[in-house]
């Protein structure tokens, strides 16, 4: 008897303690399972995705040419008997640049020449003695035939001397030459290059999509590398043709470069408006995934995330406009993109 009262004093207080602890131990249960059922949903910010006025505006390299560009290559070989040019500088159209010895052809210039002026006495005397019925016409054509030879030949010689200069052809500067005074030369031979520098041509290649978009008269903007200055063209050219090989379409515009800022050779950043859309949907770059089959977004529906796959078109540092794949009142989800996947569970923190 003695024994079961110990053993009823120590049961009651352990049964007090667990039927106090059932409770507890029940709203943990819950409590963990609440969280377990939070921690499933990813918070995001999101934007409800609207239309508006967009200029459309392209970027693109271009490639800065001499409004005229040639290599100076002589039509005659022979030895450089005078260089008419200082390296670097400027020269004139119709400039002699260098000559070479042509001294055997201005010898047989001088030759045909006097054989010239005997050929017209002869031609003169022969005139008279047809009036006077004292020769043929046959005779006299044969003297006069022969006139007309040395004429020719006088001509020819000419046109020989001719090819042993180099004339500029155009206003320009002219580049380092290649070539030394005594040295023997032919037309393989590249004496220097002559540029025109001002204005400057300025060449750039545009998508297939934007071809119908641009026209000779169009304004561009361009910026250098060496210069902070922003320059201006006019495009005065598009090609017909789109480049099978790239799919672009090729332009070309003109700057003003009188204080030769512009160096053909090097190249341009182009800045080309293209026009205004006055409903385009531009959403921030950041909102784009990339995917093997292109680009795609998601969209808040319902508490869950689910993938859209969009067509993009212009593009700029922080956003992008969306040509297909979406609709204005959908909700953009704009961040923890990296977690996405479908059917995710999500919930808006904040939208944009």
């Amino acid at each position: 008897m003695k024994n079961k009262k110990k053993l009823l004093f120590w049961l009651i207080p352990i049964l007090l303690i667990a039927v106090l602890a059932i409770p507890k131990i029940s709203g943990e249960d819950s409590s963990n399972e609440s969280q377990s059922t939070n921690s499933n949903s990813v918070e995001v910010e999101a934007m409800i995705i609207s239309s508006g006025e967009l200029n459309e505006t392209f970027y693109v390299n271009a490639s800065i040419l001499g409004d005229e560009e040639i290599e100076l290559r002589p039509e005659a070989a022979g030895k450089v008997v005078s260089i008419n040019f200082n390296e670097g500088s400027k020269v004139n159209k119709g400039d002699l640049l260098v000559k070479i010895n042509d001294s055997d052809l201005q010898a047989q210039l001088l030759r045909a020449e006097s054989q010239k002026k005997l050929a017209e006495e002869k031609e003169y005397r022969a005139q008279e003695l047809l009036e006077q019925e004292l020769i043929s016409q046959e005779d006299y054509d044969v003297i006069n035939t022969e006139l007309n030879s040395r004429n020719a030949e006088i001509e020819l010689l000419k046109a020989q001397i001719e090819k042993t200069e180099i004339i500029a052809p155009f206003d320009g500067i002219i580049g380092l030459r290649s070539v030394s005074e005594g040295a023997i030369i032919n037309s393989s031979v590249v004496v220097a290059q002559l540029i025109k520098t001002d204005p400057v041509k300025i060449d750039f290649s545009l998508p297939v999509k934007h071809a119908s978009k641009v026209q000779a008269g169009d304004r561009i903007k361009l910026t250098v590398p060496n210069s902070d200055k922003e320059f201006t063209a006019a495009v005065y050219a598009v090609d017909p043709k789109i480049d099978p090989a790239s799919r672009t379409l090729k332009v070309r515009a003109k700057a003003k470069n009188p204080n030769g800022e512009l160096i053909p050779g090097s190249y341009a950043e182009i800045e080309f408006a293209l026009g205004k859309n006055n409903e385009a949907i531009v959403i921030p770059s950041q909102a784009i995934v990339p995917d093997i089959g292109g680009e795609l977004v998601y969209i808040y529906k319902n508490g869950k995330a689910f993938p859209f796959p969009v067509e993009i078109g212009l593009r700029t540092n922080n956003t992008v406009e969306i040509l297909n794949g979406v609709s204005v009142g959908d909700t953009l989800i704009t961040s923890a993109i990296i977690q996405m996947r479908p059917g995710l569970d999500v919930k808006i923190r904040n939208f944009r």
